[in-house]
């Protein structure tokens, strides 16, 4: 039996598809190599997986409805990983209709491609985001909580994807698990995100952006940690669950550019600009559910972490 992972050759999905293949699992990687970053860099991500001989690429998109449909049908899909998506806050202000249309439709097309082989699918995850909770000062933030105040149009679109989750387990009884990523961090992560790009700007010397007076805090999670939680979601019999999973120890951006300081050996010099638009103050997870119904328990301090992401960046640079 094989598990569908969406977005597989991506920053989380790739090590999610490694852990997969590593404890002998089948798995269907669908990914659309797009240019959002260089697809030679999402192609290196996935060649490791693909040697096994556990990992069968299918490149495509999850827009392409008919391919969805194509892809659940195969009778050995047993599960579904879906973290594809169009990511990012501040380009989704630039263009929030490629946001909708990736983001939104491209989700329900692989609802309705997956309610369609009820009987046989066991589980349906879905790769949101902390950006759900919008500007709170609820902290830290609980399942729970209020979240129709999103400040970006990648965050609609997250939340308007679990709300289609809750649509589809409530129609057609499909088994659904929203996980709610806090700030992913790691090898592979992806060249626009803060950690990559302050690492790169400390390499060649050249001044690294601190937005706002660097006072906003967000909850950097291992990657590693990441998928210990979306692998635990996939064993786990659910009905439908939005569960948390982050590190539960925020970080200020002034502490954070230190922290990668120590990690390089090297410092940075720092160039203050305005806060951009869409960011929010602060991200920290409540990860009492999660540490209960999963068994989470994230492994990595942002030290350690840090170490080894500074690690793989040297050695792909």
């Amino acid at each position: 039996m094989s598990i569908l992972v969406t977005g597989g050759a991506g920053f989380i999905g790739s090590h999610l598809v490694d852990r997969l293949a590593a404890r002998g699992e089948s798995v269907l990687c669908l990914d659309n190599f797009d240019d959002f970053y260089s697809p030679a860099v999402k192609r290196e991500n996935i060649s490791g997986a693909l040697r096994t001989g556990r990992v069968e690429l299918v490149e495509g998109d999850i827009c392409d409805a008919a391919l969805c449909d194509a892809l659940l049908a195969r009778d050995d899909v047993r599960a579904v990983a879906h973290l594809a998506a169009r990511a990012g806050v501040r380009p989704s202000i630039e263009d929030p209709a490629l946001y909708e249309r990736v983001n939104c439709q491209g989700t329900i097309n692989l609802l309705e491609a997956a309610r369609k082989r009820r009987a046989r699918l066991e589980k349906f995850i879905f790769g949101s985001s902390s950006s759900v909770y919008g500007v709170s000062d609820r902290i830290p933030f609980s399942e729970d909580d209020p979240v129709s105040e999103p400040i970006s149009p990648y965050a609609a679109t997250k939340r308007a994807g679990e709300l289609f989750c809750h649509v589809y387990h409530h129609l057609y009884g499909l088994p659904i698990v929203c996980l709610r990523f806090f700030t992913v961090y790691g090898p592979r992560q992806r060249p626009d995100l803060a950690i990559h790009k302050f690492a790169r700007l400390i390499e060649a010397g050249e001044p690294v952006p601190m937005y706002g007076d660097g006072a906003s805090r967000r909850d950097y999670t291992y990657c590693d940690d990441i998928v210990d939680g979306i692998t635990a979601a996939l064993e786990r019999p659910f009905e439908f669950e939005i569960i948390n999973l982050g590190s539960a120890a925020p970080v200020g951006l002034r502490d954070l550019i230190g922290l990668l300081e120590e990690a390089m050996g090297r410092q940075a010099a720092i160039e203050r600009v305005p806060e951009q638009p869409g960011d929010v103050p602060v991200t920290y997870a409540d990860i009492s559910r999660a540490r209960r119904l999963l068994d989470y328990s994230p492994s990595f301090p942002i030290r350690q972490g840090l170490a080894k992401f500074v690690e793989w960046f040297r050695a792909n640079a």
